[in-house]
């Protein structure tokens, strides 16, 4: 199949037909004009070299008229020789030697008409003629037949990238990867072909006859010049067949044709002979170029598999950071006696980095609760890393039963010095059953939610500090009501935020979506992700944190009382405390050694009370279905320590009974000044 006949129709075809005539003979040199320059030469490009000239200086001459000299400039240096050309290049030669695939196919089946030494090393060769159908399975399997067909009516090139090609040849299946792109081309009529790719066609000595010949082998309106020229134009008209005849030497002056190769050339194919090409194809011999494709493959085999490598990367790295944050997370979390608590952690779709959302739930004593919610600015490994440093300093903190603006503050001087470049948002939240409030302290953080019993939901509408990690802040805390049969949520920014809508329509569905969410703590967590269309894929890590305070009736109501009495101070304080809780541990049913035991538990705290507080004081006594806790407040804001008395001290004994006795202890502050102090003894299983 001869396809080297096709031209891709650049401008300036005539231009370097002109420019290969002119380098084939040499013609005498026009006379120089007045002006400098040739009568109506024109220098051929890129086939000779003309020396830039400066303006012509002028020179006086006997008669009177002027003379211009062109000179030469300074800055352009003369060409050594005619400058070189890829018109004489060969396309077999150059197709030839690339490593890419390259198949050229035409007419509206796609038949075979070249593939390159690279297509036939990898696929084998090709019987030239056959339909790609049943000559190229591998394109048909690519799904590249469809595409050659909008190629060959479009007249557009097509591209499909990283296709996966398999080569069954050898012992074992070869696997790679190739761009193909498909470019519409013509190909050359069958039953002509071309001179042979290292001789160019000779050029007529002079005149029209140097450029038919030429232009024949680019394209097909110079072809129909080239036939008329080396043939009978009735037999071109009648037959439009050619066979291949002897040696062409071109006609012209003496001497001209030897320098030149030898060409073959074309005359017309006579019925008699036999038939150049298979006389299946009706269209075998005709004298306008097919509409073809070429299909050139580039390998990006290496380029694949090093976006694979990276991706398997970026893949361990998200698994390593997400096992991180996992495992710095709760793996439980505390149920207070008062809350039923429920928490979710969702990270990013696949394509979206690690951040640093985390939640915890703090029992602080007393009956008291903290919930903290935090997000890290941040992805990956180092937003996981900053996450975890953060939730054990809450932890510490709220190991001191500080007021949560207090915590906060610990915390942005924390936040600062662990990464400077690296700021959070958190919420620290404090549930006090006695109060029957949620009191808290934000750092940048969204507003906390909570649904009343009657499925009002508000907002934590008291004023926001910045994140923490920006400094030079004073927090403050803010309260708001969580009564029996009060709901709430904590949540990060993942659950509401959305590219496309402002964070406040999120927060407003979010509120409608927990206003109608019901059942278990679990439950509401999985309901609220679901309103809010939070899928596998999200674009962001998502954490919410839901606590009910739950209206006991019934059984439930009989395992949790409350009973307090005012302390004015005197000698008499400390038996009225005494005979106080031995009367309500009694009504409550306690065995006797746990009765005995609170009793001195609250005999212990009182006298404390007394000798280093100040009024007024309170003793309180509240049971839960897993705990009794004794509470003692007054007006002083010195807590007490600890420590290991002398032998000699009358002193100081007091708390070291209460440690031994009691499972636990501790002591805080009052938001209106003074200090509470309490104890808690574990209620014996059923």
């Amino acid at each position: 199949m001869n396809f080297t006949r096709w031209s891709a129709r650049l401008p300036g075809t005539q231009r370097r037909a002109a420019a290969r005539t002119d380098r084939g003979t040499t013609p005498p040199q026009p006379p120089t004009t007045a002006s400098g320059g040739a009568n109506g030469s024109v220098p051929a490009a890129r086939a000779e070299a003309v020396p830039r000239t400066r303006p012509a200086a002028v020179d006086g001459t006997a008669g009177g008229a002027t003379r211009r000299t062109p000179t030469a400039t300074a800055d352009a240096p003369e060409a050594d020789g005619p400058v070189p050309t890829l018109d004489g290049l060969s396309v077999h030669e150059v197709l030839g030697q690339l490593p890419a695939l390259v198949a050229v196919v035409y007419g509206p089946e796609h038949r075979v008409a070249y593939v390159n030494d690279a297509y036939a090393a990898l696929f084998g060769a090709r019987t030239p003629g056959a339909p790609a159908r049943t000559a190229l399975p591998e394109l048909e399997a690519l799904g590249l037949l469809p595409l050659m067909d909008q190629v060959l009516r479009s007249g557009k090139p097509r591209t499909v990238k990283s296709r996966r090609v398999t080569a069954e040849g050898g012992d074992t299946p070869r696997h790679g990867y190739y761009t193909f792109t498909c470019t519409p081309i013509e190909v050359g009529a069958v039953g002509t072909a071309p001179a042979p790719a290292t001789a160019r066609p000779p050029d007529p000595p002079s005149g029209d006859a140097a450029v038919p010949h030429e232009r024949a082998a680019y394209g097909p309106e110079a072809e129909s010049e080239a036939d008329r020229s080396y043939g009978p134009s009735a037999a071109h008209e009648s037959n439009g067949a050619y066979k291949r005849s002897g040696p062409y030497e071109p006609s012209g002056a003496q001497g001209t044709h030897e320098s030149h190769p030898r060409h073959e050339r074309y005359e017309p194919y006579e019925p008699h002979e036999p038939q150049p090409l298979d006389s299946r194809h009706h269209d075998a011999y005709r004298r306008e170029p097919y509409q073809g494709v070429l299909v050139f493959a580039a390998d990006v085999t290496d380029q694949i598999e090093s976006a694979e490598r990276l991706r398997a990367s970026e893949r361990r790295q998200r698994e390593a950071a997400v096992t991180l944050q996992r495992s710095l997370l709760p793996q439980e979390l505390e149920q207070p006696d008062d809350l039923r608590v429920a928490a979710t952690y969702q990270p990013g779709g696949t394509e979206a980095a690690v951040g640093g959302d985390w939640y915890d739930v703090i029992t602080l004593g007393a009956g008291r609760t903290a919930l903290v919610i935090g997000d890290v600015m941040g992805r990956g490994v180092r937003a996981a890393a900053v996450m975890g440093q953060l939730r054990t300093a809450v932890r510490a903190y709220a190991r001191l039963d500080l007021p949560p603006h207090e915590v906060l503050q610990l915390l942005d001087g924390l936040a600062a010095e662990i990464d400077a470049s690296q700021i959070a948002t958190c919420v620290y939240a404090v549930h006090d059953p006695n109060e029957g409030r949620l009191v808290y302290a934000s750092a940048g953080h969204l507003p906390i939610l909570v649904r009343d019993p009657d499925g009002t939901v508000r907002r934590a509408a008291e004023p926001t500090g910045p994140p923490l990690g920006t400094g030079g802040w004073l927090h403050t805390s803010g309260s708001v009501p969580l009564g029996p049969g009060s709901s709430a949520v904590l949540y990060t920014d993942g659950l509401v935020e959305r590219r496309d809508e402002d964070i406040d329509t999120g927060v407003a569905s979010l509120e409608r979506a927990f206003a109608g969410a019901t059942g278990s703590p679990q439950v509401m967590c999985d309901r609220l992700l679901r309103a809010l269309g939070i899928t596998a894929e999200h674009d962001d890590d998502v954490a919410v944190l839901v606590l009910q305070h739950p209206a006991r009736t019934g059984h439930d109501a009989e395992l949790f009382h409350n009973a307090a009495l005012e302390l004015l101070g005197g000698i008499e304080a400390a038996p009225r405390a005494r005979a106080f809780a031995s009367g309500v541990l009694a009504s409550w049913r306690f065995p006797n050694e746990l009765r005995d035991l609170g009793v001195l538990a609250a005999s212990e705290l009182v006298a404390n009370s007394l000798q280093h507080g100040t009024p007024p004081m309170r003793l309180r006594l509240r049971r839960t279905d897993r705990r009794l806790i004794i509470e003692v407040t007054d007006g002083d804001d010195h807590l007490p320590r600890r420590r290991k008395p002398e032998p000699a001290d009358e002193a100081g004994r007091g708390i070291s009974i209460i440690a031994t006795i009691a499972s636990s202890w501790g002591s805080r502050r009052t938001p209106g000044g003074g200090k509470a102090v309490w104890c808690e003894f574990a209620l014996p299983m059923g």
